[in-house]
């Protein structure tokens, strides 16, 4: 059965911003292990780590894909308008420098440091500066379902809902595909704040035994996941039978209580969201950006 939704009634906005400096947040921090490092971590133009690929194993903690962008750090409340209007899926041209009119992709925000990470080509990568500017058309905050107003949606594209695949059952139940299902005890910074919209929260994969029992090893960029017992409706909390899917939008990070990071797409507190496991899950695959460009 189809779904639908309300698309017609979303605003569209155009929302401008730049690209974030790379940071260094401490001269060497501690791991969860006790390990010390000093690793490149958030913002910046990263040309090597690319939606579709895994979040394990590089030489850096909360890595962001491609261009990590941000309105400005000036005023956090303007920056997080900036956050709010972008959505997954959203179309994100350049505006300015060599690359002045290439089209992208946004993936998502990031949450603490309000960065908004956008996918562009290789040959776009090239062209950029640190002092380019993207134009995003935001679209998709308000979408929901018409026939199911227990499911809130957030930070999706409407047009990427459409290609991904979702199915109504007979039952009403509806199936939503997913790389990975993880556990609600596998979740750790970002629980209990109301950044719903604006931010994301990070799994937890310092535990090996419970990563290979649940697959969080075959975690990417860009995978679409759920996460048990979870409910995002009005900030995140724990609750019995209630279900959240999100998308991957940052890197694993040996920090206690942290990992790879998922923005919040749907999120429901009964069993209504059903999901299925699928290799397709991953908006690279479906747009074709990414790894899989």
């Amino acid at each position: 059965m189809s779904l639908t939704t309300n698309k017609n009634q979303l605003v569209m906005t155009a929302v401008q911003g730049g690209v974030a400096a790379a940071q260094q947040w401490a001269p060497f921090e501690v791991g969860s292990n006790g390990e010390i490092f000093s690793w490149p971590s958030t913002g910046g133009i990263t040309y090597n780590v690319k939606i579709g690929d895994s979040v394990f194993g590089w030489a850096g903690e909360h890595i962001e894909t491609g261009v990590s962008s941000t309105l400005d750090h000036k005023s956090a409340k303007r920056a997080l308008g900036y956050q709010f209007m972008s959505c997954c899926g959203n179309q994100v041209r350049v505006v300015s420098g060599e690359a002045k009119g290439e089209i992208g992709t946004v993936l998502g925000h990031h949450g603490g440091v309000d960065h908004l990470m956008l996918d562009f080509p290789d040959s776009t990568l090239e062209k950029l500066t640190c002092d380019d500017k993207f134009l995003v058309k935001g679209h998709g905050q308000g979408l929901k379902f018409i026939d199911h107003d227990d499911v809130y949606i957030y930070n999706l594209d409407p047009f990427l809902l459409q290609q991904w695949g979702l199915n109504e059952r007979e039952d009403g139940k509806i199936e939503v595909p997913v790389h990975v299902i993880v556990p609600e005890y596998a979740m750790g910074s970002g629980i209990g704040a109301l950044s719903v919209t604006t931010g994301d929260y990070d799994i937890l994969c310092h535990d090996e035994s419970m990563v290979k029992e649940h697959g969080l090893d075959k975690l990417c960029f860009g995978d679409f996941v759920a996460v048990l017992d979870h409910d995002n409706r009005y900030g995140r909390t724990y609750r019995k039978g209630a279900i959240t899917i999100g998308v991957v939008i940052h890197s694993d990070s040996p920090l206690a209580g942290h990992g790879p990071g998922m923005m919040t797409l749907m999120t429901c507190a009964t069993d209504k969201l059903v999901p299925v496991l699928s290799k397709h899950a991953n908006v690279g695959k479906i747009r074709g950006i990414g790894r899989f460009a």
